[in-house]
């Protein structure tokens, strides 16, 4: 098995795009997963999924018109989060509302062009230039805000109480993530589809939370995880001729098998021998 498929423009873009997402998704999905908000990447999935077909029936850019009603919907969120309306029924609503306003846009407008499953399920093959430059572009602001705030998010993310108490400004830190959040699942799309978001997110975080190490090197396992799985499910999705998506989340999912069973036997071990 060579490397001749990267003498091809689309497989590099592929690679170039799968690269970033596996990236920035663990850098959102560690924080996700310990402020036990991780479900919120499968809603704004469904949203961005709203988006697609917004921008496509009125014939504008369906990446643009996605992130503009991702990011809507993850400030309305936030802001039902903080009143009295619960995070699971906040989430609900808008997973089962959008999703109910794409599948009615879509059956609309059967004259639909396109495939619908590279939108569900990701397609690496048509990424495209623009798409590489939008993507980058975002990761870049990703990355930047969470180096920037990196000290406050960790302060409202393990003690949101606590950090209010001592001075931070901790709505508008909440307010920065949530929008860094819906940015990171917009620039998943075109890699695994939007059905897979969130196991792109979560899958990594939750993995590297099981060796139980601290927030940094937590954060660290989550990447190596992420982009691990990531290059070889491009990899073998082109030989196979698989799906790229659902081969990257595969391979997630049975890196967590294998890390929970060995910390599970490690700890039977330690169990045993202690008794003794």
């Amino acid at each position: 098995m060579g490397l001749e498929f990267l003498q091809y423009s689309f497989m590099l873009r592929g690679f170039a795009a799968g690269l970033i997402v596996a990236v920035i998704a663990p850098l959102i999905g560690v924080f996700l997963v310990l402020k036990r908000y991780s479900l919120i990447a499968d809603t704004l999935s469904h949203v961005s999924l709203a988006g697609i077909s917004i921008g496509l029936l009125f014939g504008l850019n369906p990446g643009l018109t996605s992130l503009g009603l991702t990011v809507a919907t993850a400030l309305g969120l936030e802001k039902m989060r903080r009143g009295k309306i619960y995070s699971e029924a906040a989430l609900a609503i808008f997973l089962s509302g959008s999703l109910a306003l794409a599948v009615v846009i879509f059956s609309l407008a059967r004259g639909f062009n396109i495939n619908l499953l590279n939108y569900l399920f990701g397609s690496v093959l048509t990424v495209s230039a623009r798409d590489i430059y939008l993507i980058a572009s975002l990761a870049i602001i990703i990355f930047a805000g969470i180096l920037f705030f990196f000290k406050e998010l960790v302060a409202v993310t393990f003690d949101e109480e606590a950090a209010q108490v001592s001075g931070l400004p901790v709505r508008s830190i909440n307010t920065i993530f949530i929008i860094m959040a819906a940015l990171a699942v917009s620039i998943s799309i075109p890699v695994v589809g939007v059905l897979l978001i969130a196991a792109l997110v979560v899958i990594p975080a939750v993995t590297a939370l099981r060796f139980k190490k601290n927030l940094v090197k937590t954060i660290v396992y989550a990447e190596v995880i992420s982009i691990l799985a990531v290059i070889s499910g491009i990899i073998l999705s082109y030989y196979l001729n698989l799906a790229a998506g659902g081969t990257i989340v595969l391979l997630m999912l049975a890196v967590f098998i294998i890390v929970s069973l060995y910390k599970r036997e490690k700890k039977y071990v330690y169990v045993r021998s202690d008794q003794k």
